[in-house]
């Protein structure tokens, strides 16, 4: 029987839970881009990031960040292609778009990101080793693009992630809903009650 992960190496990994997705007045929600799902996830997943912090384990967010560069931002020419909306300022590091949105403020630990995964080419791995991180909850959106990527790249890296079910959310359920069954072979997926109640106990 593996041991149990204590709660001080247990983290939420939020993904992309920004300002700039999910605010109203943020570059998706200007552009008239939103889902009510996504929109939910912040007050869903907050009793869960209350506990974590009252029982000494982590709260670590992904930002997803477009680079500027002599002013412009460097976008991916398929985003571009999918977003086209997307312009200066948007997602812009330091930027009240870019940061997590208020409702889960503070993180413990902030990772800004330039792709789907919340592991490439950045620090993720080397911040969540440096404090000790064990066992990843996974969560955010999109659950077809960020979450599962990111969800993958833990595993891969022999990190004991759950996938929360409840706590992520794609721009339809049946989207989502089929990004969760594909998931299901990589680790394991829970919902929030149950990790509250898992973690509680502790």
């Amino acid at each position: 029987m593996t041991r149990p992960v204590p709660i001080e190496r247990t983290a939420l990994l939020t993904v992309d839970l920004q300002n700039d997705f999910i605010h109203p007045e943020g570059a998706y929600g200007r552009a008239g881009q939103g889902a009510a799902e996504i929109a939910a996830l912040p007050a869903r997943l907050r009793p869960l990031a209350d506990l974590l912090r009252a029982k000494g384990g982590w709260f670590v967010s992904t930002q997803f960040t477009l680079v500027p560069a002599k002013g412009e931002p460097m976008i991916a020419p398929h985003l571009k292609e999918l977003r086209p909306f997307l312009t200066r300022g948007d997602f812009a590091p330091g930027s009240w778009g870019n940061a997590l949105v208020d409702e889960l403020q503070p993180a413990d630990l902030v990772v800004e990101k330039i792709a789907y995964s919340a592991f490439y080419q950045t620090r993720m791995e080397w911040a969540l080793r440096k404090v000790g991180i064990e066992r990843l909850l996974v969560a955010g959106i999109v659950t077809n693009g960020g979450v599962a990527t990111t969800f993958r790249a833990a595993h891969v890296r022999e990190f004991d992630a759950i996938l929360l079910e409840d706590g992520c959310a794609a721009f339809s359920r049946k989207t989502h809903d089929e990004a969760v069954q594909a998931l299901r072979p990589v680790g394991r997926v829970a919902t929030i009650a149950e990790m509250i109640a898992e973690l509680d106990a502790q």
